[in-house]
C-alpha cells in the first residue's frame, strides 16, 4: 500500500503546486507545503521507475503465495485444483486478468463521466490478451492432462461443474479477443472482459471455496449473508472513493469529453 501511495504522489503535486490556500491561521504552512510539493515532485521524476520496479514485484509475490497457501492445504484440496504449480497458475492468471480490468474500469469510468472511450489505447491492450490468456490456459489444462486429473471431470459433481464453468468462461473470452470484431468494439470489448475477471474471479472461489474440503470438517463453508454485505459495501465505498479522487484530481484526461 505503500508504494501504491507513492506511486499516486504526482497525482497529488501535479493538483496542488501553486495552488496550496489553506485557510486561516493555517496560510503560514502555505509556502513550506508548497516547497515539500515541488521537492516531491522533482524526486519522484527521477525515482518513480524504482517504486514501479518495487510494485510489480510486490504484486507478483502476492499473487504467487496465494496460490502457494494452498498448495500447502494438500489433500484437502480437490484433484482438479491441488496441483504443485499452483503458484505459478495464479500469477498468470493474475497477469491474464490485468488488461481486461483496465479496459472493464477505463469503459466504466468513460460512460459514468459521460466521456469517449478511449478505444485506440483500449484496442492495443485487447490484443495483448489473447496471447497471456492462451498461455495461462495451455498451462492449467495441460497440467490436467499430466497429473491425469481430467478423470475427476467426467464425475459431473459440483466440482466439476465449477472447474467446467471456470474453464468455458475463459475460452469464450479467449474467442473473442482473438475476433477481429472486439478490436474496436467498445461493448464487445467490455463483455469479453467482464468474461475474464468473471473467469478468474471465479477461479478463485473454486480455490478457496469449492475446491477446499477438510477431511475432518464435513461441512462446506459459504460466505453468510453478512460477510457477503460487507464486501458489497467495501466495493461501493471504493467506487465513491475513486469517484471523488477523478472529481479533484487530473487522474482522467479532459479531452476526450463528449
Amino acid at each position: 500500500m505503500s508504494v501504491l501511495y507513492i506511486e499516486f504522489l504526482p497525482v497529488v503535486t501535479e493538483r496542488f503546486i501553486g495552488r496550496v490556500n489553506l485557510p486561516g491561521i493555517l496560510k503560514i504552512l502555505n509556502k513550506p507545503v508548497d516547497a515539500l510539493l515541488r521537492i516531491l515532485d522533482k524526486g519522484l521524476s527521477k525515482t518513480m521507475f524504482v517504486f514501479i520496479i518495487a510494485g510489480v514485484v510486490l504484486s507478483t509475490l502476492h499473487q504467487s503465495s496465494l496460490g502457494t497457501l494452498m498448495v500447502i492445504a494438500g489433500y484437502k484440496m480437490h484433484p482438479l485444483w491441488q496441483t504443485p504449480i499452483l503458484p505459478l497458475l495464479f500469477l498468470l492468471s493474475a497477469i491474464a486478468v490485468g488488461f481486461p480490468m483496465i479496459i472493464f474500469e477505463s469503459l466504466i469510468a468513460a460512460r459514468s463521466f459521460k466521456m469517449k472511450p478511449e478505444i485506440e489505447v483500449l484496442s492495443n491492450l485487447g490484443k495483448m490478451v489473447a496471447p497471456i490468456l492462451a498461455i495461462y490456459l495451455a498451462v492449467k489444462i495441460g497440467d490436467i492432462f499430466v497429473r491425469e486429473s481430467f478423470k475427476y471431470i467426467v464425475i459431473l459433481d459440483t466440482q466439476s461443474w465449477m472447474f467446467i464453468t471456470e474453464i468455458a468462461i475463459l475460452v469464450r473470452a479467449f474467442f473473442m479477443f482473438m475476433s477481429k470484431k472486439t478490436e474496436n468494439s467498445p461493448a464487445r470489448l467490455f463483455i469479453a472482459s467482464s468474461l475474464v475477471i468473471a473467469g478468474v474471479l471465479l477461479n478463485r472461489v473454486n480455490n478457496f471455496i469449492i475446491a477446499y474440503n477438510p477431511f475432518y470438517n464435513p461441512n462446506i463453508y459459504y460466505p453468510s449473508i453478512g460477510e457477503i454485505s460487507v464486501t458489497i459495501g467495501c466495493i461501493a465505498l471504493l467506487v465513491l472513493a475513486y469517484r471523488a479522487i477523478v472529481i479533484n484530481f487530473p487522474v482522467i484526461s479532459q479531452e476526450n469529453k463528449v
